[in-house]
């Protein structure tokens, strides 16, 4: 899984569109969860992963406290999160989570991204149960048993433990991303983790080409580029 993993997570970035879009969507997220949550990341532990995450993306400072300046003001936008599900081209599954103030304007918008996309928008849960909601790590390291018996020992929930080519990928269950995190900085506290995120898995992936890929990628760029797009999560194993 961890190659897909890194497959998918390698298509996603072709199609992230320009930094001003990513940093718009970080912003937009990271005042939500400051202004549900608190402003404080050390009270806040979903805003403190957030921000460690923007940072890796490299998302400039000044983007992140003024997300977390705003929400501290109160007021401002109500963003409500959404779910959209479907099938792509090929019969591939999509998922589109958004952040909107307007339900009616996002839904529109997705919709036509799903029109001329030629994918079919379903229902809530279409897809969902399709893929796995699960904590990611990524790590530079050669022997998972040795991981998989540390992180059994600090007593975490681990879905699953894989090693390739040099790398360590630990998947867990959604809920135990600060556990693992934590589990993992205390044994090596000189661990570089490459990637650490809370997403959704595919169970299984579909290989598409020629017409289907084409279409597929036009469909993902379209996506991202509705405005209240936060992510897309898809099974499609795109080439290298």
């Amino acid at each position: 899984m961890g190659r897909k993993f890194e497959v998918r997570k390698a298509s996603m970035a072709k199609t992230q569109g320009a930094k001003s879009k990513v940093y718009a969507k970080y912003g937009k997220e990271i005042y939500v969860v400051a202004k549900n949550g608190g402003v404080d990341p050390e009270g806040n532990l979903s805003l403190r992963r957030l921000i460690e995450k923007a940072k890796k993306d490299q998302v400039p400072a000044h983007v992140i406290d003024k997300a977390i300046d705003k929400a501290a003001g109160g007021g401002g936008e109500d963003f409500v999160p959404t779910r959209y599900e479907g099938f792509g081209p090929g019969g591939c599954m999509v998922i589109a989570d958004c952040l909107t103030d307007n339900n009616n304007r996002t839904f529109g918008d997705v919709r036509v991204a799903f029109n001329k996309g030629k994918a079919k928008l379903g229902g809530q849960g279409t897809v969902a149960h399709m893929f796995d909601h699960q904590a990611v790590f990524v790590f530079p390291h050669e022997d998972e048993d040795e991981i998989l018996e540390m992180l059994m020992e600090a007593d975490v929930d681990v879905t699953e433990v894989e090693s390739e080519e040099g790398n360590v990928t630990v998947y867990a269950p959604h809920t135990e991303f600060f556990k693992t995190k934590t589990a993992l900085h205390e044994a090596y506290p000189d661990l570089e983790v490459d990637v650490e995120e809370i997403t959704f898995i595919p169970q299984t992936y579909v290989e598409l080409a020629g017409e289907d890929l084409e279409q597929f990628e036009t469909f993902l760029e379209m996506l991202n580029d509705v405005e209240d797009v936060q992510e897309i999560y898809h099974n499609v194993e795109m080439p290298d």
